[in-house]
């Protein structure tokens, strides 16, 4: 699948990774490109820089996002690829962490995905063709340290992306799982710290991993890691679960004894 001359809707599009694929898509003559984000100077600038829509929604809301994919479609017709890119990181263990804290994170990091399959799925399911891309993050296949409701949210979106995979792909529905290990966004600010340098991964510019997304739905390729190390560590964690827990469990302990 090429981007070419298709309606593009990218939530969390006004930074990061979000924003290069907005950049990404328009250069390779996507017909729209959709701007979505609470940001709205952001996104609106993302807009304005390469001549598509700024939509300023709250994507953990039902009824905003699904009202603002509606009606996208009745502005430039069917979507054909919508990425639900929008995601936040806030949090620490379940002791300090506060419910509604938790209730937040699942409202952007799963719910929102859930709700914009629900408005565009019929749709594309009519035509027998659609393009959805989920980003998690190596934090839903390994975990993250530090941080137990994105560690937590981010595994529940790989499971709908898998299961998005599994039910429509014979209905024409090409489902895309974004996995990245560290990146350098708003996200990870502190990239040169102990952390990011231990548990993060190799890191990725935003649009090296743009690059990445097009590069699989061009092959129309379900996972799409961002450094080939993933792979080794999906691997040692599935062939050896004990030994990767104590891997994991030595790892927490550094990245406590440099804090």
């Amino acid at each position: 699948m090429q981007v070419t001359n298709r309606v593009c809707v990218v939530t969390g599009g006004g930074s990061g990774i979000g924003k290069a694929l907005c950049e990404r898509f328009a250069t390779d003559g996507a017909h729209k490109v959709i701007v979505v984000d609470r940001a709205a100077d952001n996104a609106k600038a993302v807009a304005n820089a390469i001549g598509g829509d700024a939509e300023i929604v709250d994507v953990g809301d039902e009824a905003e996002i699904t009202e603002m994919l509606l009606r996208v479609e009745d502005t430039y017709g069917p979507i054909d690829v919508l990425c639900n890119n929008a995601g936040i990181a806030s949090g620490g263990d379940p002791l300090t962490t506060p419910i509604d804290e938790w209730h937040r994170q699942w409202d952007i990091n799963v719910m929102s995905h859930v709700y914009a399959i629900r408005a565009v799925l019929p749709s594309m399911l009519a035509r027998g063709e659609g393009h959805i891309q989920h980003t998690a993050s190596m934090a839903g296949i390994l975990t993250s340290h530090g941080n137990a409701p994105y560690a937590t949210s981010k595994h529940a979106v790989v499971g709908l992306a898998e299961w998005m995979s599994i039910t429509y792909h014979d209905k024409g529905i090409r489902t895309y799982l974004l996995a990245p290990l560290g990146v350098r966004t708003p996200m990870l600010p502190d990239a040169d710290s102990e952390w990011a340098r231990t548990a993060a991964g190799p890191l990725k510019d935003p649009e090296e991993v743009a690059q990445q997304v097009t590069d699989a739905f061009a092959e129309e390729r379900f996972m799409i890691l961002t450094d080939e190390i993933a792979q080794g560590w999906m691997e040692f964690k599935t062939n050896d679960n004990e030994k990767w827990l104590t891997g994991m469990r030595k790892m927490q302990a550094r990245i406590e004894a440099a804090e």
